[in-house]
């Protein structure tokens, strides 16, 4: 993992100085401060967005902590707000939360579990989040389990999901902004793999923004995670029909690779906007995907660089084998080379 130059960097926009204008930003970092000059708003996320390269997603207000689910009420020790709805899906819906003793915000997932398999897959994703530390990973803060339903109380971010974002026409997410993201992703699932675990549902839905400026993100929903053990092959009838790896539509064996397909498709769809194998249908989106169509003919790639098109390339390969590693793919010029980010963004790389 590329180590920040700067770290506990603090931005200021100095719009106080001339007329309520935002001419520059001030990077604080200790005793020495950097001065990025910036014309309108846009050019002031534009250098939050260089300095993320440096800055990384913040870490949990709390230390990393092993949970185990409280036969508790959680309304004996936090606030939950059923009226403020963060997200839902499948599971049941998020909530912003306090805890009482320390007024901590939280988020609380509230979980349908009524059947003993439903809730022995809420403690398999309790356990896979015990497991994970890192800044891009959203960290477990403590579970409740009631007759109908396991409550998970975690970190609480406010930037949104970054499927926002990609489906918002009045939010311009540039090549560098995407570099910034996927950056960030890979270094998640690197830590992910690195401690055998596969995520196995990644997609724009499932990475959420730290904040509505910065390009910092953490990784979230683990429901369907999986330890990955090599001699005891996995296979998974699960997930989201767009996002899905060939070998998972085949019901073959998953592996890391299977990960790094999902990462393909979200970098599609971020410089583009378009999904790279949706059909008119489940089945035709599936055929697709098994006979892996998709190009870059559509005019939304037209000014997309050559290094952006061959990491998506070196991801969306039928063949899991040939795919490359998050390790890898941390390390290609799309996502490594510096004269390329200065190419494309032009404006955060000149002196003064």
């Amino acid at each position: 993992m590329q180590r920040p130059i700067f770290k506990n960097l603090q931005l200021i926009p100095a719009e106080s100085k001339v007329g309520g204008k935002i001419p520059e930003v001030v990077a604080c970092h200790n005793s020495m401060t950097i001065n990025l000059v910036t014309v309108n708003a846009r050019s002031f996320r534009s250098a939050v967005s260089w300095l993320s390269l440096y800055n990384p997603a913040p870490p949990a207000p709390f230390d990393h902590r092993i949970v185990s689910a409280k036969r508790a009420g959680i309304n004996s020790f936090y606030n939950v707000h059923k009226e403020d709805v963060l997200g839902g899906g499948r599971f049941g819906q998020v909530h912003k939360c306090e805890e009482k003793t320390t007024g901590l915000r939280l988020a609380a997932k509230i979980i349908k579990a009524r059947g003993i398999k439903e809730k022995d897959e809420v403690k398999n994703e309790i356990n896979v989040m015990n497991q994970l530390d890192h800044v891009n990973l959203i960290q477990l803060y403590d579970a409740f389990e009631s007759k109908n339903d396991v409550v998970l109380v975690m970190e609480y971010v406010d930037g949104g999901e970054l499927f926002d974002r990609i489906i918002n026409e009045n939010y311009n997410l540039t090549e560098m902004d995407t570099i910034l993201l996927i950056k960030q992703i890979c270094e998640g699932i690197q830590y992910m793999h690195q401690m055998y675990i596969l995520h196995l549902d990644l997609k724009p839905e499932n990475i959420l923004c730290v904040n509505r400026e910065a390009n910092q993100i953490k990784i979230i929903d683990f429901g369907l995670a999986r330890r990955y053990k090599p001699r005891e092959k996995l296979k998974v009838n699960f997930g989201t029909p767009e996002f899905l790896a060939p070998e998972v539509v085949n019901y073959d064996f998953v592996s890391f690779p299977t990960d790094m397909w999902s990462i393909g498709v979200i970098t599609y769809m971020m410089l583009s906007g378009l999904s790279p194998f949706l059909g008119d249908d489940d089945n035709e989106t599936l055929n697709n995907i098994l006979a892996c169509r998709w190009n870059f003919e559509d005019e939304e790639f037209r000014d997309i660089s050559e290094e952006a098109r061959d990491f998506i390339t070196k991801l969306l390969i039928k063949e899991k084998g040939w795919r490359i590693s998050a390790t890898a793919a941390l390390k290609h010029p799309w996502l490594s080379d510096q004269k390329l980010h200065c190419r494309l963004q032009p404006q955060n790389c000149s002196g003064g």
